[in-house]
């Protein structure tokens, strides 16, 4: 394993950041039943990786307080949001993470289903990889369900919305 490389000594963490905001991407939202109960957590930290075997990914910080509930689920939903559901997204990144009754299908042993989700992503963890200040959590998608709509994205700070062609 090499050595981390440091940045340069003038780099600035918070303009990098910035620019890493030039990147448009959807919000989704990744849930798990827990030893803390049924969480949610919003990530726009998501990609396909395989359709054969089909593999996706996600990542998240490994000083988040939601860490050790989701390193340790074997399961878990990703849900890509509609733009409809923009208070959603901001409540599970602000970290009032724990799931109501009516916010997903109670009694299926499934991870939580959120209702509205324009695509539902059901993932059993196939590997856990941690990268710099990131856990990487890939996942074998073993189930899904999609539908139309307007879905929800996020430039440069601000939540936008990607257009279903279909509509």
């Amino acid at each position: 394993m090499s050595a981390p490389v440091s940045p340069l000594p003038d780099f600035d963490p918070m303009a990098y950041r910035r620019a890493l905001g030039g990147f448009a991407t959807g919000v989704c939202v990744v849930t798990a039943h827990t030893g803390e109960g049924p969480l949610g957590i919003t990530v726009n930290s998501f990609t396909s990786v395989s359709l054969d075997p089909p593999l996706v990914l996600w990542c998240m910080d490994i000083r988040s307080e939601r860490h050790d509930a989701f390193a340790g689920a074997d399961r878990f939903a990703i849900h890509m949001l509609p733009v409809e559901d923009r208070d959603v997204s901001h409540r599970f990144a602000r970290g009032n993470s724990t799931l109501a009754d009516h916010e997903f299908e109670v009694g299926n042993p499934e991870p939580p289903r959120l209702i509205d989700a324009l695509t539902r992503l059901d993932c059993q963890t196939h590997e856990q990889i941690v990268m710099g200040d990131h856990l990487v959590i890939v996942g074998r998608v073993i189930g899904f369900e999609t539908r139309a709509g307007n879905a929800l994205t996020f430039f440069r700070g601000r939540y936008g919305q990607a257009v279903d062609p279909k509509e």
